[in-house]
């Protein structure tokens, strides 16, 4: 699917299909597919897992050190929420957390963004046809 947002100041999700997303920022595209962390402040790095069982409470600790207001968690495929434990630090910071599935999780990016929320994406990318 192709989104078409309004001129956005921020990097911003110009589409996203099965095991892959696109990202935009002052009119230069890029095509991602792997797991990515992608923030309004320009935060953009690799995510390192491809699937939901190789999460660990500190890829979710990593989030925490980019102060953002909310975490948006894009959790692959389908809907599922991590174990509270991992949560922890970000708990203990007051950093928000959504869970919702990837694509579902870079629309409300491009939103919450667009509004000029302090926001970070944690996108599971998995390969077409894997168990993520």
């Amino acid at each position: 699917m192709k989104l078409q947002p309004d001129h956005l100041d921020v990097q911003s999700i110009l589409g996203y299909g099965p095991g892959w997303i696109g990202l935009g920022r002052n009119g230069i595209a890029e095509k991602i597919e792997h797991s990515i962390v992608i923030g309004s402040g320009g935060e953009k790095f690799d995510w390192n897992c491809s699937r939901f069982d190789q999460l660990t409470a500190e890829h979710f600790a990593l989030l925490a050190k980019t102060q953002p207001e909310l975490v948006i968690f894009g959790s692959g495929s389908r809907l599922r929420f991590p174990p509270p434990a991992f949560l922890r630090l970000l708990m203990a910071q007051r950093i928000g957390l959504e869970t919702m599935d990837t694509l579902a999780a870079c629309r409300t990016y491009n939103i919450l963004a667009g509004e000029g929320r302090r926001v970070v994406a944690a996108l599971l990318i998995g390969a077409e046809g894997s168990q993520d």
